[in-house]
């Protein structure tokens, strides 16, 4: 699994890439945090998640979903990456993220996957589960950050709320 998820992870699949074995303990620090996040997932049997981290697997199971699908296996890997260090980061990982980010890992790492499938305490194979759907109000935030220029130098940054007009932005 883990010389798999560095080839995809090295870039586009149409790309020539150099190899350097010094880049594959990064791909195993990621199989390793998966299988930790899955790990405290089902130690803890969480099942509350808080707003940040449902927008955030959301979102990631609408990246992971596109990138499969146009073969962007390196970005798909990346948003994986992200939601991982998020749920590491968390007191108590949710063991419903556990469970999509182990069906989200499976094409790319299966071996993988199936393990953190059996730890959360599935039987069957994770090979017959559905893919993850998202929801794609989930996906859009409410806010974005803007940057401020003046002079045509970078100043600051605000935050407004997304569906903002052009007047509140100013």
């Amino acid at each position: 699994d883990a010389l798999r998820l560095y080839e995809m992870f090295m870039g586009p699949l149409e790309a020539v890439k150099p190899w350097q074995t010094s880049q594959v303990p990064g791909v195993v620090r990621f199989q390793n945090r998966v299988y930790n996040a899955v790990n405290a997932a089902a130690e803890s049997k969480a099942t509350e998640m808080d707003k940040d981290t449902t927008r955030l697997l959301h979102k990631t199971m609408k990246k992971v979903t596109e990138d499969i699908e146009s073969l962007s296996f390196n970005t798909a890997i990346s948003a994986m990456m992200v939601l991982t260090n998020h749920l590491m980061s968390l007191d108590e990982v949710p063991l419903e993220a556990a469970e999509k980010l182990a069906l989200m890992v499976s094409p790319l790492a299966p071996h993988l996957g199936e393990e953190c499938w059996s730890i959360l305490g599935n039987e069957d194979s994770l090979a017959y589960e559905p893919w993850v759907v998202y929801d794609e109000e989930l996906c859009v935030d409410d806010e974005i950050t803007m940057g401020v220029q003046v002079n045509g130098k970078a100043r600051g940054q605000i935050t407004i709320p997304a569906d903002a007009d052009e007047e509140t932005a100013m």
